[in-house]
């Protein structure tokens, strides 16, 4: 008899996240079929390549290769980012092209453009996208605000969820506003003043909240169809996708969506105290969100985009203090659920690589983007598996003899022993497709284990 999840260590856990992954299931849980055998053969093989690689304790067959788009997959197919984000089945087509063309490793699905037609019900103000405030042919942006006020700690803190509901969604939701109407939901006990707590439910505003919500879950629900059709089949050419879903480092859930960077570059001299105390709050949900992903998807990579702790954000010490050490508990929170946490080092992170090492080794899987490849390697790299660093802007300017020359840098400094995957280092919209079939190609052909 298996067993219970709760009996394994930290290790079965991960073999169970990757086997699970290795025999994927359609969504009537039944084993995915496969476009032939020959596909099959290829998504395992590419599935042990990849778990070879983070778990460090034997070499590949090769180093592995990813491509890591936003939405270089719809140019890539001729459509504008205002056509994926509307039109489902031309986002599935756009990405169903990209591992056609360049047949990489592991893919990230057809999820990242997502639905704007149901930002556009809830009237979502936390980002602009195209057509709604940006051009139709260019990305989504972000916009920056206070959508925590500074004296909101202490609301936070004591309940995270009502806060929430109450306070953040209807700052970021035009469409929510009907929720600060609502009662605290804890404050439903017994038959003495249930009733009153009834009463906003029938005013016109929480109705209309409502209603809105039963019209976006609507439209979620036909994106996640056809979007999640899309997955299943790239998976059923071979091609696995890469993340069971996301969470994040508890500074950046504060400063990134909540108190804004001012805000939270503020707070750390202003009210240090409270910034602490409500990241601690935050840490185990996060843990929870990538936990609950890992599980409910089958698969152990949870991504973490990693914003505010990069250098010039703060100091080496403020990073010590603020950023390092509820970020280290996630990941570890993860690792003991058997997932993969997979961080993504946006920008540089030179100067906090040393810290960062403070893991087990073969459990982490990280994303670099611009910060030195050799330097990462002796740090990072020497207790997890690292991808990506080539530049985006040398995929969208270079040549694909450019290209090779800098993946086989790659290769030769952060490739030895293992533990590396050829990918680019960000998230990219333009590029030229000769650089990124060059890319791709070439890890191939070069990176062959000897």
């Amino acid at each position: 008899m298996e067993k219970q999840w709760e009996e394994m260590s930290s290790d079965e856990k991960q073999e169970a996240l990757f086997a699970r992954w290795m025999s994927p299931k359609d969504p009537q849980g039944n084993d995915l079929k496969f476009q032939s055998p020959q596909a099959q053969k290829a998504y395992k093989e590419r599935i042990t390549r990849i778990k070879d690689a983070i778990q460090m304790k034997k070499l590949p067959d090769r180093v592995p290769v990813f491509v890591i788009p936003s939405f270089f997959p719809v140019y890539n197919a001729g459509f504008t980012p205002q056509e994926a984000m509307y039109d489902y089945d031309k986002c599935s087509m756009a990405f169903k092209k990209l591992v056609a063309d360049f047949a990489p490793d592991a893919q990230i699905g057809a999820v990242a453009p997502g639905p704007a037609r149901v930002y556009d019900i809830l009237d979502y103000k936390l980002y602009s996208w195209p057509g709604h405030r940006v051009s139709p042919d260019q990305s989504y942006q972000a916009n920056e605000g206070e959508y925590m006020k500074a004296y909101e700690y202490d609301a936070l803190i004591d309940d995270p969820s009502n806060f929430f509901s109450s306070t953040y969604l209807p700052r970021v939701f035009g469409a929510l506003e009907g929720f600060k109407m609502l009662p605290t939901l804890t404050s439903i006990l017994e038959i003495y003043g249930v009733a009153f707590n009834f009463i906003p439910f029938g005013l016109p505003p929480v109705q209309a909240t409502y209603k809105a919500l039963f019209e976006a879950g609507a439209e979620a629900l036909k994106w996640a169809g056809a979007i999640g059709a899309c997955n299943m089949e790239i998976n059923a050419a071979g091609f696995p996708g890469l993340w069971a879903g996301f969470t994040k480092a508890p500074f950046d859930v504060i400063g990134d969506t909540l108190r804004g960077t001012r805000g939270v570059m503020l707070d750390m001299y202003r009210q240090p105290d409270k910034l602490i105390k409500a990241m601690e709050r935050l840490t185990p949900i996060m843990i929870k969100m990538g936990v609950g992903a890992a599980k409910m998807n089958g698969q152990p990579a949870v991504f973490i985009p990693l914003h505010k702790g990069a250098d010039g954000f703060m100091s080496d010490e403020q990073f010590k203090k603020f950023y390092w050490p509820t970020l280290r508990e996630v990941m570890m929170g993860l690792i003991a659920e058997g997932a993969v946490p997979n961080p993504a080092a946006e920008g540089k992170w030179t100067t906090r690589l040393e810290v960062m090492q403070d893991l087990p080794k073969g459990k982490t899987l990280w994303m670099i983007d611009q910060s030195d490849i050799a330097k990462t390697k002796k740090t990072v790299g020497a207790i997890g598996c690292l991808y990506g660093n080539v530049p985006s802007a040398l995929l969208a300017l270079g040549t694909p003899q450019e290209v090779k020359d800098y993946v086989k840098k790659c290769i030769d400094v952060a490739g030895k022993g293992g533990g590396y995957i050829v990918s680019n280092g960000a998230f990219f919209d333009h590029a030229k497709t000769e650089n990124v079939k060059a890319m791709v190609e070439f890890a191939k052909e070069y990176g062959t284990y000897k």
